[in-house]
């Protein structure tokens, strides 16, 4: 699941690009009077853009600049985090950037938001859209049934051919110079209860694909539709505490260096492999650099979601001050699912709207969150689900 896109997946591209066309001259000056317009080359690759005068709107600066860039989207547990972050990357692959939107949550409804099976744990590409889309809810059973069945072959090469794929080979074969026979340690069974901590180690050997592997290079966009907040500040927090593990591993190592130097001579050992500790200071390297890549603030930015509710502004406030720890970039707070003004004697709905201001006037008295650009999104009277659906909702919420 981790080593490479679906086979489909250069296929599916040449398909996509296949399907750009140019714009007709009434639809480009439509779209340049409002945002930069995005030419496409058939590989996908962003081209150019031009800017229009006066100020720079939202989805104009989220949209501007061929850099690749990443927005995580997070919040508390059901206040449409997937709508958001699905209707983000619906209108940046219709503004021409070839995005990926990448579900991170166990339970996923990425599915649901674009009404197509998304779990597979490979790229798919989205239906309905004549623009490169591709989606992808990491799968961790499914990664943990990988790791079952190839610690099942023999010799124990199929958990070494796992463990590469996540960038964790060199454990195997420090396992293998202890004398340690892998077919005999049955890892597979040691995840049967899978270890806290596991989904965010797949997501982040994910990340670690986007920033390195060459498969991934044309897109430009890469959206992230996070866990509930527990779950996101692990995987925020998860480099960081990888780099520290992997320094001590590496000091104890350095102070063995000697005895293992000499017990090498004595025996006349030829290393025929690169070391250990060089490989898992390439680990560190990788590490450190998922960890630059969630605080750069040129090329990520976290935007929160919540509701207008007491509850959720709290939760809210709680996680953007503990992503000012981790120094993730936060610039932006959606308040979903706002009652609009009615004209009616709806008190029910009075009395809601009423609650509603209140928690949002929290938000602007909260000293965490009054300094985030405030974008509201209305309650709306149909079900976000599909591409039409998610297109409509990004006309609303990305202006």
């Amino acid at each position: 699941m981790l080593v490479s896109p679906a086979p489909h997946l250069v296929r599916s591209l040449s398909f996509a690009a296949s399907r750009l066309v140019p714009p007709s001259p009434a639809a480009s000056f439509a779209v340049s009077r409002v945002q930069p317009f995005l030419f496409v080359r058939r590989s996908l690759r962003v081209r150019a853009i031009t800017s229009t005068a006066g100020d720079v709107a939202e989805f104009e600066e989220m949209a501007s600049g061929t850099k690749r860039k990443y927005y995580m989207l997070g919040g508390k547990g059901g206040v449409g985090k997937t709508s958001c972050a699905a209707s983000l990357a619906v209108k940046f692959a219709n503004h021409g950037h070839p995005t990926i939107v990448v579900s991170t949550d166990p339970a996923h409804s990425l599915s649901d938001s674009f009404a197509q099976d998304l779990s597979g744990g490979t790229l798919v590409p989205v239906d309905g859209l004549d623009a490169p889309l591709f989606a992808l809810e990491i799968n961790p059973e499914k990664a943990r049934e990988e790791f079952r069945s190839a610690s099942q072959k023999s010799g124990g090469t199929g958990v070494k051919d796992f463990m590469d794929s996540m960038g964790l080979g060199m454990l195997v074969e420090q396992l293998v110079k202890e004398g340690i026979p892998l077919g005999e340690l049955k890892l597979g069974e040691l995840l049967d209860t899978p270890p806290p901590g596991l989904d965010e180690a797949i997501a982040i050997s994910k990340v670690m694909q986007f920033v390195e592997a060459q498969e991934y290079n044309m897109f430009s966009r890469i959206v992230f539709d996070t866990a509930p907040t527990g779950h996101t500040l692990r995987l925020l927090s998860l480099p960081d505490f990888l780099d520290a593990s992997i320094g001590k591993i590496l000091k104890l190592k350095q102070k063995l260096a000697s005895a293992t130097s000499a017990i090498k001579s004595v025996f006349g050992q030829e290393e025929t492999k690169q070391d250990a500790s060089d490989k898992l200071e390439q680990l560190r390297e990788r590490m450190v650099k998922v960890r630059e890549l969630f605080r750069d603030a040129e090329s990520t930015e976290f935007v929160i979601v919540t509701i207008p509710t007491v509850m959720a502004v709290s939760e809210s406030s709680r996680l953007h001050s503990s992503l000012k720890k981790e120094n993730v970039p936060v610039k932006r707070l959606i308040v979903n699912q706002v009652l609009p003004p009615s004209a009616s004697d709806c008190k029910f709905c009075a009395m809601k709207r009423k609650d509603q201001m209140r928690a949002i006037e929290m938000i602007q008295n909260d000293a965490e969150l009054m300094g985030l650009k405030l974008m509201q999104a209305p309650l709306v009277d149909v079900e976000i689900r599909g591409v039409p659906a998610l297109r409509f909702m990004g006309d609303i919420v990305w202006k």
